[in-house]
């Protein structure tokens, strides 16, 4: 494993959030080696985040979806990568199929953790001790080194982003000192990390009796807990409430979170990706653990309540009491936001 590194695949994770932290491992890389060139071959969707990676050569768009085998098109894939003469892939999902195409294409050097067993797809496999790397993004810089470091957690770069200009489209005009709060009330994973819309509300509302304007973020799944949270702010405050859930691309979201001077989000994508642009913060945890995917900035603040039953990692809560939610309140919420 000792010969010169001039170019590496990486096989980039399939969620927002976790392709925002496998920034920190492109920056490692770059650290290390400043000349080495960086592809990372991903979902479609994950695109517009790779594209403002400085560290990122070339994006290739994985023409599978996910949770699809896909054998011949990984098969075909991994032929045609053969003519980029990679010196080294880095394998970042722990699925079997996810190390294929760097098998298929003939990288000598393919480095990535244990995972389903995938000996001899791996040549440079490591096995993880979860105690001693805790956090997600420690794992994945971890595969930056050698494997006689795996297991000691690694000092990481932050995630950093920047944004854009935010398109014609939605450039919406607000007061010349008028703060612009935003919230990212979906999540991904399921319901059980939803703060309940009437809670996310009661925060809006604080903001806006102070003058604020809100913006609502967040994919088609989105819209229903956002109409909800729009349903219980007052008619006279309904002038500064912009709903974008389900109306804007990645690209969009990622320009307009620039312009937040607070966001308030569930542990979803928008949350890592806000914490990439280093804009205030306030992330509410539920079932999921800060322990693992915090938000990689100093000026986040995280807010969980300490249940006896979380946190328990399920998608719906399995007690149907969604205590680690409910219970907490925006007046909580509100005191840990005001020490951004």
């Amino acid at each position: 494993m000792s010969q010169t590194i001039n170019k590496i695949l990486i096989i980039g994770p399939s969620w927002i959030g976790d392709m925002v932290m496998a920034q920190s491992l492109f920056k490692a890389l770059k650290s290390d080696n400043p000349d080495v060139l960086i592809d990372v071959l991903a979902l479609a969707w994950t695109k517009p985040l790779l594209d403002r990676m400085p560290e990122v050569n070339k994006a290739i768009t994985m023409p599978i979806n996910h949770g699809v085998f896909g054998w011949n098109m990984r098969k075909e894939l991994g032929h045609e990568l053969r003519k980029e003469h990679y010196d080294q892939a880095i394998i970042l999902p722990n699925s079997w199929k996810s190390a294929l195409i760097p098998w298929f294409a003939n990288i000598p050097i393919r480095t990535g953790w244990r995972g389903e067993m995938r000996y001899g797809l791996i040549n440079d496999i490591r096995t993880l001790d979860k105690l001693s790397v805790p956090l997600m993004v420690q794992r994945y810089v971890s595969l930056a080194y050698p494997a006689s470091q795996s297991n000691t957690p690694p000092s990481y770069p932050i995630p950093l982003m920047v944004a854009e200009a935010v398109s014609a489209d939605f450039q919406i005009e607000r007061g010349e000192e008028q703060s612009r709060l935003i919230l990212c009330p979906g999540a991904e994973f399921g319901p059980a990390k939803q703060w309940p819309a009437s809670h996310f509300a009661e925060l809006a509302i604080t903001h806006l009796e102070l003058g604020w304007q809100l913006l609502l973020l967040g994919s088609e799944a989105d819209k229903n807990i956002s109409e909800q949270i729009i349903k219980h702010i007052p008619s006279k405050h309904q002038s500064s409430v912009f709903n974008l859930c389900g109306k804007t691309a990645l690209s969009d979201a990622i320009d307009l979170l620039g312009t937040a001077d607070l966001v308030v989000s569930n542990d979803s994508g928008l949350m890592h990706i806000t914490a990439a642009l280093q804009k205030n913060l306030t992330v509410i945890y539920g079932p999921t653990s800060p322990s693992f995917t915090p938000p990689l900035a100093s000026n986040s603040q995280v807010v969980q309540l300490d249940v006896e039953c979380g946190p328990c990692f399920q998608k719906a809560c399995p007690e149907g009491h969604h205590k680690c939610m409910r219970d907490l309140t925006s007046e909580i919420v509100m005191k840990r936001t005001k020490k951004t």
